[in-house]
């Protein structure tokens, strides 16, 4: 059965930092991993991915701020994210291919 299991996420002030986490069972990272997310009444955005041969991508609005990052002996793939800003506050997905995604873990920044 494949499943992704997302952990990491919380409440968190401006500036702050948080440090999100994919465990995969049942499919693997090495090839591709992505993290999305969903902001209360808008479209779900991908953040970054990161490719087999590691090459990264980041959304506009993340670069510089957010690292994407996996262990694949541990077959896991996180998302460091600092200096964080309330317009971060969305539910943060994983997705691993064949179009696999995990429930999701909720991040709010906020004073």
């Amino acid at each position: 059965q494949v499943q992704l299991v997302e952990s990491g996420g919380g409440l968190v002030s401006p500036g702050g930092s948080l440090r999100l986490s994919c465990a995969a069972s049942g499919t693997s990272f090495r090839q591709y991993a992505a993290w999305y997310r969903q902001a209360p009444g808008k479209q779900r955005e991908k953040v970054a991915h990161i490719a087999d041969t590691n090459i990264t991508y980041y959304e506009d609005s993340v670069k510089g701020r957010f690292t994407i990052s996996r262990d694949n002996a541990e077959n896991t793939v996180y998302l460091q994210m600092n200096s964080l800003k309330p317009e971060d506050t969305a539910v943060y997905y994983c997705f691993a291919p064949g179009g696999v995604w995990g429930q999701g873990t909720q991040v709010t920044v906020s004073s």
